[in-house]
């Protein structure tokens, strides 16, 4: 036997009223106006409900909440929602464990395990779901560590920070980053997102194709020049600067090319054209932003990419450097200088 439904007492609002508060809220405001407005020019309940797709309970509650609150009643309101599992008094003790994990015992968190040590330190109970978003709330990220040298000479590097400095300054110098990079026809696979219960598959032969890709940027302009190679080495070099020099028009400033200790960039038959060769101190890669720039490219355009062929990885890096070479803005936002 179903419930008999209350009328709507339109003492509380007009229909023109409800006309203009439906005009005025939000979708699902919208829709209980419609569904008072409808009965208040003579539609039956069973109009309603098929026009408007709703419940005759939801209607009975509508009504209800008209005949109560007038039009306030129809409004939808944000829900304030379940508390934090976690006590927000909690959270600035947890960032202190999160960014210490020795304090624990540990050497790195991995949420699982944090998920366990919430348990067992602070009788939290919650789900792992919660820890992944309490990490993602703190500005946590998961990153693979960078393998690092430790013999960096730390008072030369700041001596070239400076110095740098000094020179993004001159107007009379035209700074330009030199670098070369290997790229694999089948690079290590990357994480990512997929369905649950669905295990993701690269193709991975062991054939080893290599190539190499050498590059100069001028981060001031985002003018990028570079070309493909078998592999590196002072002839490759020397010819990569031929084709340089053809290709970039030199300023009337000091062009400056910076670039790493490697033994084929101190040859001393090399040929440096219109530019002055300045060297990093040694174990500096971060120094050089034309690193970034190679991040940017293989993370694009080589995401779990195999290459069956030596052609097929050649025409993958041309492609590459072509669309770096296309989109200058890109590349100076990337190469910034930030000493």
């Amino acid at each position: 036997m179903s419930r008999k439904c209350t009328e709507p007492n339109f003492e509380n609002a007009s229909l023109d009223e409800l006309r203009t508060a439906m005009q005025a809220g939000k979708k699902e405001t919208q829709l209980r106006c419609m569904a008072i407005i409808m009965l208040g020019i003579g539609a039956s309940r069973d109009q309603v409900l098929r026009g408007c797709g709703v419940t005759a309970r939801a209607l009975r509650q509508w009504i209800a909440a008209f005949n109560k609150s007038g039009i306030d009643g129809l409004v939808v309101r944000k829900r304030p929602g379940r508390p934090k599992t976690i006590p927000p008094q909690t959270i600035e003790h947890l960032r202190t464990d999160i960014e210490s994990p020795k304090n624990a015992g540990r050497d790195f968190w991995t949420a699982k395990a944090f998920h366990g040590w919430l348990r067992d330190q602070y009788r939290i109970e919650c789900c792992y779901a919660t820890v992944l978003r309490l990490f993602h709330e703190m500005g946590f990220a998961l990153k693979v560590p960078r393998p690092w040298p430790d013999r960096q000479d730390e008072k030369r590097r700041e001596d070239f920070r400076g110095r740098m400095r000094e020179l993004c300054q001159n107007e009379n110098v035209e700074l330009w980053f030199a670098d070369e990079t290997g790229i694999e026809g089948e690079p290590r696979p990357r994480r990512q997102w997929t369905p649950p219960g669905v295990k993701p598959i690269v193709t991975h032969n062991g054939d080893h194709i290599r190539l190499s890709a050498l590059g100069m940027v001028c981060p001031r302009t985002g003018e990028f020049f570079a070309i493909e190679a078998s592999h590196t080495d002072t002839v490759v070099f020397q010819a990569f600067l031929d084709e340089a020099a053809k290709d970039i028009v030199p300023s009337r400033k000091r062009n400056l090319l910076i670039l790493d200790n490697a033994s084929w960039h101190k040859a001393k038959k090399i040929d440096w054209k219109f530019f002055e060769p300045v060297y990093l101190p040694p174990y500096s890669p971060d120094l050089n932003p034309i690193e970034r720039l190679w991040l940017l490219l293989k993370s694009h355009w080589f995401f779990n990419l195999h290459c069956k062929t030596r052609q097929a990885l050649s025409d993958r890096i041309c492609m590459a450097l072509f669309d770096l070479i296309q989109n200058p803005a890109q590349v100076a936002q990337t190469t910034k200088v930030q000493y």
